[in-house]
């Protein structure tokens, strides 16, 4: 999958309690050290994946990422945001059930 790199975004970090456990406060930080054409950062409230944080949803792709470290914010920002392409590894994919 490939996103358009000439559209603003707006790049959610989950800072609710489960998520705040597993150093999103950090993960926000780094998110925000990081000087980003057309990107705001934006510490969110709970994005209903609890257990899989912290998680990170980049709108308006619709592309959520799960279990975000600080140190792989960098990742997500060169390849997400600068070459257009969502880092597959890091990618949060739900189950199918049945």
């Amino acid at each position: 999958m490939t996103v358009s790199r000439n559209v603003s975004r707006n790049v959610l970090v989950c800072q609710n309690k489960t998520c705040r456990k597993q150093n999103a406060a950090k993960v926000l930080a780094a998110f925000q050290a990081h000087l980003i054409t057309d990107v705001t950062i934006i510490a969110s409230g709970c994005l209903g994946q609890c257990g899989n944080g912290p998680m990170v949803l980049v709108l308006p792709d619709k592309v959520w990422y799960a279990r975000v470290h600080p140190d792989e914010v960098h990742t997500v920002v060169e390849h997400h945001f600068r070459q257009g392409q969502p880092v597959q590894a890091m990618l949060y994919r739900k189950k199918r059930q049945g």
